[in-house]
């Protein structure tokens, strides 16, 4: 078994850890493992933007009360202050990466920023409707371009190397990893100073998600067989609007669409939101994704609409292009047509318990991203407060890593994985019903609105 040495082990390839490793590069060696190809995270599908005041009219503490409320109380006001107060520093960070934010000349800003569910007023900055593919491209090059900086694709963390596991004596500490690498290569260790878990949710569990493929909530997993605190795992939000049709996976209807106007209507195009919450349409993910279950439930429809119609075809093809273009790939013409969409899992508001600068209970292993729980989203996030998370807590954890000297853990020997009692299945077909059964079961059961009976049947 080979064993790779570095400073840093960071794994995933989103915005956070992408940042992560740019920040932490001038401070030793990193290592930066990611399951597919670098370019692959939830991030990359990420349309809205990043909730930043900018506008004279806006302030801090409507975004901290906009965040505190969508989080039903369970926020922690402390985390939920440092970082919205932080967002202008992080945007101007992007900036200097090279991210473009579309612009507007009549904002004081200048500015071209978005509203979306839950927030009082415009503050989302946005690049086009592919605002994550736009900064993960440019912090991707920035990482690509940096020789401290190794990036193995098509590899994954397996299980952390703790020195409780290597049977030492003091406190526990997290001094590596088990990776699986491609190809034929088999499980090969990593000795790290310290260890950044950027792995991103878990909404691959539920069957239906807007998630990419890799969101299986293995570094939580991670986390918690080596003894870390994970909280809130029970705090799933799901999005409102995920396109349905046959040929579309994961494919989701930005908030921002909404925010510029769109109605949730039933097949026969008459509003219902009203009647759930005052705020309409433009109430938080939690409301409007328990709005439609009900309805749906109520009408035993396979989805509901949002209507945009009352759009210039112009307008929506300049502020939605990729959205656009998705739909008429679909035959939907979103400036003549209802759009029809679903809720499906979105987001994991806890992980495992962290502070803003990324520690956790676990001496020498960091989270930061959505695989962390720092407090910010309490019991359901607010539009575009995700990437900005990453990017604050990113910068804060690079900060924190940089003061200290990591641990020279070179004479370290980790011993050979156990493989244990799993073969691998002689028919894949059966892993894959196996893993369906999974997810169905999470549907059903664990999704949108739980009930004790519902949570039992699938614990049996």
């Amino acid at each position: 078994m080979r064993t790779i040495d570095c400073d840093f082990l960071v794994a995933g390839s989103g915005i956070a850890g992408l940042l992560s490793a740019i920040h932490l590069a001038p401070h030793g060696r990193v290592l930066l493992i990611t399951k597919k190809n670098s370019a692959e995270s939830s991030s990359n599908y990420a349309q809205g933007g990043i909730a930043c005041v900018m506008e004279p009219g806006d302030s801090f503490e409507q975004h901290v009360a906009d965040t505190l409320d969508a989080g039903a109380g369970l926020c922690d006001e402390a985390v939920v202050r440092r970082i919205v107060e932080d967002a202008p520093a992080r945007i101007r960070e992007l900036e200097r990466f090279g991210v473009r934010f579309n612009t507007a000349a009549e904002s004081r800003s200048g500015y071209d920023l978005g509203r979306e569910g839950g927030h009082s007023c415009r503050r989302v900055l946005h690049s086009g409707d592919i605002t994550g593919q736009r900064v993960e491209t440019a912090l991707l090059q920035q990482a690509q371009q940096t020789p401290s900086i190794r990036i193995l694709e098509h590899a994954r963390l397996i299980d952390l190397v703790t020195t409780a596991r290597l049977g030492l004596g003091g406190g526990n500490r997290c001094v590596g990893a088990y990776a699986l690498g491609p190809g034929d290569e088999g499980i090969f260790a990593i000795r790290a100073g310290f260890t950044i878990l950027a792995t991103g949710g878990c909404g691959k569990v539920y069957l239906y998600t807007s998630n990419p493929d890799i969101a299986t909530g293995d570094g939580v997993a991670i986390g918690w067989r080596a003894g870390a605190a994970i909280a809130n795992m029970e705090f799933i939000q799901f999005h409102p609007t995920c396109l349905y049709h046959p040929q579309a996976k994961n494919f989701l209807i930005s908030e921002a669409v909404r925010g510029e106007g769109a109605v949730l209507v039933d097949r026969g195009g008459r509003p219902f939101m009203d009647a759930y919450d005052p705020r309409g349409s433009l109430a938080p993910r939690d409301i409007v994704a328990r709005a439609i279950d009900s309805e749906l439930k109520r009408t035993a429809a396979p989805y509901c609409c949002l209507d945009i119609r009352h759009k210039p075809r112009a307008f929506l093809q300049e502020r939605f292009p990729n959205i656009y273009a998705t739909c008429r790939s679909f035959g939907i013409d979103m400036a003549t047509d209802l759009i029809p969409v679903v809720p499906a899992a979105h987001y994991c508001c806890g992980g495992i318990r962290a502070t803003i600068e990324g520690a956790t209970s676990l001496a020498g292993l960091c989270a930061i991203g959505e695989v962390a729980c720092t407090g910010l989203h309490g019991a359901n996030r607010l539009a575009s407060n995700s990437l900005l998370e990453a990017l604050v807590c990113a910068n804060a954890m690079a900060a924190r890593l940089a003061a200290l000297r990591p641990p020279a853990n070179g004479g370290l020997a980790i011993p050979p994985w156990e493989s244990g009692h799993a073969v691998p299945s002689d028919e894949q077909v059966i892993v894959a019903h196996n893993w369906m059964e999974v997810r169905t079961c999470m549907w059903d059961y664990v999704g949108i609105v739980r009930s004790a009976k519902r949570l039992e049947r699938a614990f049996r």
